[in-house]
């Protein structure tokens, strides 16, 4: 009988050992990104300034971390698919990574600039390992796997993620516990704390999970240079966007909802201040998404087993479309934390089977250009959604208008998702990987 590991698309060393990088990784996310490094910078790194210019100065540093990305992560994931190296760079951005986030432990008063160089270097590390760390996916799982597997990963990451932060701000609210003297201190030994967890949750991919083989493309020999090749390749890839064409329109899809969910990630905190509510139950709820959605990752990845990877995203928007609609109603703590619960419900798992469903289109010899494609269009999903959630409160001076009109970017990427024929993908993908020609590294 199949085993509930199998069910969960952790059956495999390898899966788990793969999955376990979303738990590694996601502690940057919550404890860096979402919770304490945000409210440190702004009352202690930049302690004195505005906040017009803390947060000014924060966004760019944002801003300038994805563009970094952006620039690199194409040419370098040409660069592994040709000479099988998605392991060793996804090593060498999580050091970078690690590394910076351990030294904000030395951020005190006044810091800012230093604080904000740890956190571009920390953002760049964490986007770029997980560039290759997903491009593993498609070698990993079969075609009936991808979504389980990946669904699977968001679960243990939520998880992973939901643990360290529950501690850390453990540790900063109650430091005697810990032996320490202030919250200061348990606020910078909490990014040491991520740094640790990061690398720890890493060992498995590094000891279990295969670097998969060269698939040299027509034309293409071992002994050429991996620069001019990947340069050559990266080329190729996007003149040859339009015979994966369902995998871009997909893209596209993905880059407008998900531009979406990450408007209320980013505004959420913002929004519930603006409406009165306290910030520590806006903590809170973020807790409560963590957690609620590792079951609920693992449902996502079992219902699209039933119904298809496609079917279960849409699922998913329209529970992120009946949030936008209540979020406007919202005028208490308790209403956030119903909303937190949605989120929570649908988050992981759109966001997975996006990853899965893009996986299952791509040529897999292809995996890391197309999955740095993929975290291009991930990362500036955000960028838009604030500036029109900034342009309503403008225009009418109404939150709450604001919060409705995200309702567009869950409509339109519905929509065009409606265009993507995922079989007539998955034929392109396999098509593309018959011409290659496998081919072990010497």
């Amino acid at each position: 009988m199949t085993s509930i590991l199998d069910r969960l698309g952790l059956g495999r060393r390898d899966l788990r050992a793969w999955a376990l990088y979303d738990c590694a990784n996601s502690a940057f996310w919550t404890t860096i990104v979402a919770a304490v490094f945000p409210i440190y910078y702004r009352t202690v790194a930049a302690a004195g300034q505005s906040d017009a210019v803390a947060t000014s100065r924060y966004a760019w540093a944002s801003a300038f971390a994805i563009l970094v990305v952006a620039i690199v992560a194409p040419i370098l994931g040409a660069i592994a698919d040709y000479r099988a190296i998605k392991k060793r760079l996804l090593g060498v951005f999580l050091m970078i990574g690690a590394s910076a986030t351990a030294a904000m432990y030395w951020i005190t008063s006044g810091d800012w600039a230093l604080a904000l160089v740890l956190f571009v270097a920390g953002n760049v590390g964490v986007s770029g390992s997980i560039v290759f760390y997903e491009s593993l996916l498609p070698h990993l799982a079969g075609e009936r796997e991808l979504d389980r597997v990946s669904t699977a990963g968001f679960a243990i990451g939520y998880l992973g993620g939901g643990i360290l932060l529950a501690v850390n701000l453990l540790m900063i609210q109650r430091p005697d516990l810990f032996g320490l003297s202030d919250a200061a201190t348990a606020t910078r030994l909490s990014f040491v704390t991520v740094a640790i967890w990061w690398v720890l949750f890493s060992v498995p991919l590094f000891r279990h999970v295969p670097e998969p083989l060269v698939r040299l493309a027509p034309g293409e020999h071992r002994g050429a240079g991996a620069l001019a090749t990947g340069a050559a390749r990266l080329k190729k890839t996007l003149r040859e966007l339009r015979r994966y064409r369902h995998a871009l329109v997909f893209l596209i899809a993905f880059l407008l909802y998900n531009d979406g969910i990450q408007t209320m990630i980013r505004m959420a905190a913002i929004y519930g201040t603006g409406i009165g509510l306290p910030q520590t139950a806006m903590i809170a709820a973020l807790l409560l998404t963590q957690f609620i959605g590792v079951p609920c990752a693992f449902a996502f990845g079992l219902l699209a087993g039933r119904i298809g990877a496609k079917a279960a995203i849409y699922l998913g928007l329209g529970v992120y479309l009946l949030i936008t609609v209540l979020g406007y109603y919202m005028t208490t703590a308790a209403h956030f934390f119903a909303l937190a619960t949605l989120v929570g419900m649908v988050q992981g798992g759109t966001q997975a089977l996006s990853r899965s469903l893009f996986a299952s289109m791509i040529p897999k010899h292809k995996s890391s250009e197309f999955f740095a494609f993929f975290s291009v269009f991930e990362r500036y999903a955000g960028v838009l959604g604030p500036a029109i959630f900034a342009f309503v409160i403008e225009l009418t001076g109404s939150g709450r208008t604001a919060l409705l009109a995200i309702a567009f970017f869950f409509v339109s990427g519905a929509t065009v998702l409606a265009f993507v024929d995922v079989e007539g993908g998955r034929q392109a993908a396999r098509a593309g990987e018959r011409e290659a020609t496998a081919d072990r590294v010497p």
